[in-house]
């Protein structure tokens, strides 16, 4: 309703502008002409639904031709900052870049489909941003991450990568060393790698670039050049995936 009021006033206004400028009104003819506008309003409101879809339309191609530009203008610091883990085809014609959250119900909920996507398709890199946003624990655990990928490789990152993703209980000390062991890592090299700066390097130049592209909630995908906003099903990714072959 609140739209509707708005395009109704912008519509007047901008038509009572308009006559105005070609033949000055008197009070009573400016009423009649509102008066003579909100009728017709009135009495057609799917001119009013057709203006709205026509704004809405304007404002989702305008926000795809923005994102596309942030994707291309940042294409160096999404693919290749030296640190992201890399995983699926590196050599894939797509490449897919998440930045996660190991707190977000969302990421949580996408994490065994991209890893569907990933398998299936065969022919996708995908780069991990660590992106925590949600909060203590989700810095704690993004810390634990990356110092794992710093002590012990690109391997034990991703599997640590997933059970984080997947665990439930809190993120504290005593869970993360859990999960260290059970993937037979060193849990207190780790966490002692947690304190190095270049953790938290890594962190703040993922925070720079969200922040570069306009980026407030996990998960955000970028592929190639578009970028997704939020969850999407598999079957969603798919298509986009399809449609980036074939534009390629």
């Amino acid at each position: 309703m609140r739209i509707l009021l708005t395009l109704t006033a912008l519509a007047l206004s901008t038509t009572l502008a308009q006559a105005q400028a070609a033949d000055p009104m008197s009070d009573a003819e400016r009423e009649a002409f509102r008066s003579e506008v909100r009728a017709y309003l009135l009495e057609h409101p799917e001119v009013l639904m057709e203006a709205i879809g026509v704004l809405e339309t304007r404002q989702q191609e305008a926000e795809v031709m923005r994102d596309e530009h942030l994707a291309q203008a940042n294409a160096e610091a999404l693919t290749n900052d030296g640190f992201s883990h890399v995983g699926g085809n590196p050599d894939g014609d797509i490449t897919i870049v998440e930045f996660v959250d190991y707190k977000c119900g969302y990421c949580r909920r996408a994490h065994p489909e991209v890893a569907e996507l990933i398998e299936s398709d065969g022919n996708i890199r995908i780069i991990t941003k660590e992106f925590p946003i949600l909060g203590e624990q989700s810095v704690l655990a993004s810390r634990f991450a990356i110092a794992t990928k710093l002590t012990a490789g690109d391997e034990a990152y991703k599997q640590v990568s997933d059970g984080l993703m997947t665990m439930r209980a809190d993120v504290t000390e005593a869970s993360l060393t859990d999960l260290a062991k059970g993937f037979d890592l060193d849990a207190d090299a780790i966490l002692a790698a947690m304190e190095r700066d270049e953790v938290q390097d890594i962190i703040a130049a993922n925070r720079a670039l969200g922040q570069r592209m306009q980026i407030t909630g996990t998960p955000t995908f970028v592929f190639d050049d578009q970028m997704v906003r939020g969850y999407v099903p598999l079957a969603q990714m798919r298509q986009i995936v399809e449609a980036e072959r074939n534009d390629g």
